[in-house]
């Protein structure tokens, strides 16, 4: 049986969910997607990015004045490496990564329960749907907001560009520990994709561009 099937769910994953189970290999994260997490969530204090890779996201981070914390599980160049944040027991103030898509739902977990303030994590859109993760995770710990992205993701391997659109949604789920109503749904607006897509190093956040339909 190809070890691709049957992981949180029944069908096979695409080349991302592969690099994920490779290991070493790794798709980061476009610089856009996380513009768009900092623009509309205001993070105060510290943030640890557990997942790291290239630095990709990490660099995003830093540009809102919070000291980030970097690691990732395998040596890729950039922050810690060797930190296995399923084992990890270190609190921190916020959370914010793109998880292996086989450990989403441990890295929920440790998020919740290592996180002080906003825990955020980039996942599938398709992740809310499930009988199990409805019992272990949304009636449980619920998110305080999930951001839609009106845009199409698409990960690419490092070092190759971006040539063509994606096919999955995908969304910020963000848990916020002074939230103390329901689930938000909440859409960023379009634009982000073109303004800051392979321009890590001159962009700068913006408050400005917050524009919900």
């Amino acid at each position: 049986m190809d070890p691709t099937y049957h992981l949180n769910g029944g069908y096979k994953p695409t080349t991302k969910r592969n690099a994920d189970l490779n290991g070493p290999d790794f798709y980061p994260t476009p610089a856009w997607a996380t513009h768009a997490l900092v623009d509309n969530e205001s993070f105060e204090g510290e943030i640890w990015e557990p997942a790291c890779g290239n630095g990709a996201m990490a660099e995003v981070l830093e540009t809102t004045g919070s000291r980030v914390r970097s690691s990732d599980l395998y040596e890729r160049g950039y922050g810690e490496s060797g930190v296995d944040f399923l084992e990890a027991n270190q609190k921190f103030k916020n959370i914010v990564t793109n998880p292996p898509f086989h450990s989403a739902e441990g890295f929920i977990k440790k998020g919740i329960e290592l996180s002080e303030s906003k825990f955020a994590l980039l996942l599938r859109l398709a992740f809310l749907e499930g009988a199990k993760r409805t019992n272990t995770i949304f009636h449980k710990t619920p998110p305080a907001r999930v951001w839609v992205f009106s845009e199409r993701i698409t990960f690419y391997p490092a070092g190759m560009k971006a040539t063509s659109s994606g096919t999955t949604a995908y969304a910020w789920f963000v848990w916020d520990k002074n939230h103390t109503s329901s689930t938000e749904l909440k859409w960023f607006a379009p634009g982000y994709k073109s303004r800051f897509q392979d321009n890590i190093s001159k962009s700068k956040h913006s408050k400005k561009t917050l524009e919900l339909f």
